[in-house]
């Protein structure tokens, strides 16, 4: 404590003596918001590289007046041992963060403790829109900017009564919020949007309709404008065992797809069409390596044929995690050749950092007497979580490798080269959960984790297109002086986790990240268990370019939290390629 108060102190003892310097270094202590709360939002992230709050706001809450009740933080002193809650009291922002916020703009603050932290809480929301007429040929178009709305129908219709079947441009109505048009739906069906120019055809007469709510008016402008276009294929992804398709035709017709093997042979109906006003889409189950021809109709009309040849299918190296070897202390999930040489490594474990602290500690080790019903091999993965010295070190298994260790903490570089795209993944797993008996001071926002609370287990899988060069971190994020000056994050494995630097866990929600899935455990799973966990991707023509795949006894063991008798057994895993509705 009298540490502390000197820190406090310094500079402003004996203020305007000039025969008195102060010399004393302040420590640094880097501030972080930690969470947020309030109404009508939710925190969909917290980006503590960019020291970034992003508020995702429910359709129905005004964003010129959003309350925010409850802000707290979080600090990471470095180079000094006092604990952190005796920071916390001194924190202070540069403006008020409670209270209501029009969050159009930004909120910019300063948090200050010995230095100046600049962070900012920024708002998005999404409100879905809908503009629907009898007739519509595919989606209708938003132009947010100008607030557009326009709907397509056939060249040959008539556009001097449309019937407008649906009308959403603002937030939906609820107990608490109304939204209202004006001229109603039925007003604006009466109308006529053909064209004012009779030299030109394809141009439409415009109506207004305003939009309140929150009190505040936008105007609107629709438009219904011919089309050539009577049916048309817009979209054929082919992955390995999928092919998405999207088409657009005219609403009220019948509509779909129709495929066939090679380039000859008969047409048959692709199943399970979705169709959606003038818009409709599948997921046609596929088989790999092969050679399709894809068009859609609408009514009498048919587009020109789309070829395509879906990917290959591939599982992971060392699904069945039957290949161990230990060269050294730490077990490694891979073989070894008599130098200690890796043999086509793939998986990677906590084994190098908490083993070299203690001898005895690997959290990670084969099992051959806990092989899950069925299995054709003799092992399984158990990772146990367990005290490390002063330090809970999760059970972990992760696509990837370890890079170094840094005193008790430890950096795993994440990710291995692939290029393909799985819709889920298949595990046996079995799981003993332990009480919390190890809580780290630096928990994600929005955690509320206690000593006795059950610990919970986590396997997810996501893809993407990380680089080293944007992933790879060594010391202050440049290089690190006990990795020759080098970052670390390599081409076969470039995101790197250091568990000092929150600032590198993986977000699930980053920019690079095109597929993600996860299960969390907070109860034991006494049998072993198959799971299958989806693949949600964020489109269905982008490439990734490598793959992780995580498993921990412990969720929150980046943050040296959990329970030292937690367990969790995998073994195997199995990617699936086929549509995820296929597997219900």
């Amino acid at each position: 404590m009298k540490r502390l108060i000197s820190y406090l102190l310094a500079g402003a003892m004996f203020a305007g003596t000039s025969c008195i310097s102060n010399d004393i270094p302040y420590p640094t202590v880097e501030v972080a918001i930690n969470s947020l709360s309030g109404e009508g939002f939710t925190v969909a992230g917290i980006d503590l590289a960019t020291r970034t709050v992003t508020l995702s706001l429910e359709e129905a809450t005004d964003i010129q007046q959003v309350r925010i009740n409850e802000v707290t933080y979080a600090v990471t002193p470095h180079n000094t041992n006092i604990d952190h809650q005796l920071f916390m009291d001194n924190i202070r922002p540069s403006r008020p963060l409670t209270g209501t916020f029009d969050l159009r703009m930004p909120i910019y603050v300063t948090l200050h403790l010995y230095q100046d932290y600049e962070w900012q809480i920024v708002a998005q929301q999404e409100i879905t829109r809908s503009f629907r007429v009898e007739g519509q040929v595919g989606a209708s178009e938003f132009d947010l900017q100008n607030r557009i709305a326009t709907a397509y129908v056939a060249k040959d219709a008539d556009r001097s009564r449309v019937t407008i079947t649906e009308l959403k441009l603002g937030p939906a109505s609820t107990d608490a919020v109304t939204t209202t048009y004006s001229p109603t739906l039925e007003e604006l069906s009466t109308l006529d949007y053909s064209s004012p120019e009779a030299d030109d055809p394809t141009a439409g007469t415009p109506h207004f309709v305003d939009v309140t709510c929150h009190g505040r008016t936008e105007r609107w402008v629709l438009y219904v404008l011919p089309t050539d276009k009577t049916v048309q294929t817009e979209a054929v992804d082919a992955w390995s065992g999928v092919v998405w398709l999207r088409g657009s035709g005219v609403s009220g017709q019948p509509m779909g797809f129709r495929y066939r093997v090679g380039e000859e042979g008969e047409w048959a109906e692709v199943p399970g069409v979705k169709i959606e006003g003038g818009t409709f889409s599948a997921a046609f189950a596929a088989e790999p390596l092969t050679t399709y021809q894809f068009k859609s109709y609408c009514g009498d009309d048919e587009s020109d044929p789309t070829t395509v040849t879906t990917e290959r299918a591939e599982q992971l190296p060392n699904s069945g995690l039957e290949e161990w070897s230990q060269p050294a202390n730490p077990w490694l999930p891979f073989l070894s050749d008599l130098t200690g040489k890796p043999i086509s490594p793939f998986w990677g474990t906590g084994n190098n950092g908490s083993a070299a602290l203690s001898k005895k500690d690997n959290v990670t080790t084969p099992d051959e007497s806990t092989v899950r019903p069925g299995s054709t091999g003799t092992k399984s993965a158990k990772l146990a979580s367990r005290k490390v010295l002063i330090k809970l070190a999760a059970g972990n298994l992760f696509a990837g490798e370890f890079a170094a260790t840094r005193g008790t903490d430890g950096i795993v570089n994440f990710g291995r080269p692939f290029t393909l795209r799985p819709t889920a993944l298949r595990v046996w797993m079995k799981y003993n959960s332990g009480k919390i008996d190890f809580v780290g001071s630096n928990m994600p926002a929005g955690e509320t984790i206690q000593t006795g609370d059950p610990d919970n287990a986590a396997i997810y899988i996501a893809l993407g297109t990380w680089t080293k060069e944007k992933y790879g971190m060594g010391k202050n994020g440049t290089g690190d002086d006990q990795n020759g000056g080098k970052p670390f994050g390599t081409d076969a494995c470039p995101v790197s986790i250091d568990t000092r630097d929150v600032k590198t866990f993986f977000n699930p929600q980053g920019e690079d990240v095109i597929g993600y899935g996860a299960r969390f455990f907070s109860e034991s799973v006494a049998d072993w268990t198959q799971i299958t966990i989806p693949i949600d991707y964020r489109s269905t023509n982008e490439v990734p370019t490598h793959i992780m795949v995580v498993c921990s006894a412990s969720r929150w063991g980046d943050y040296f939290t959990g329970s030292s008798e937690s367990t969790l057994w995998v073994d195997d895993f199995e990617l699936i390629y086929t549509p995820v509705e296929s597997l219900e």
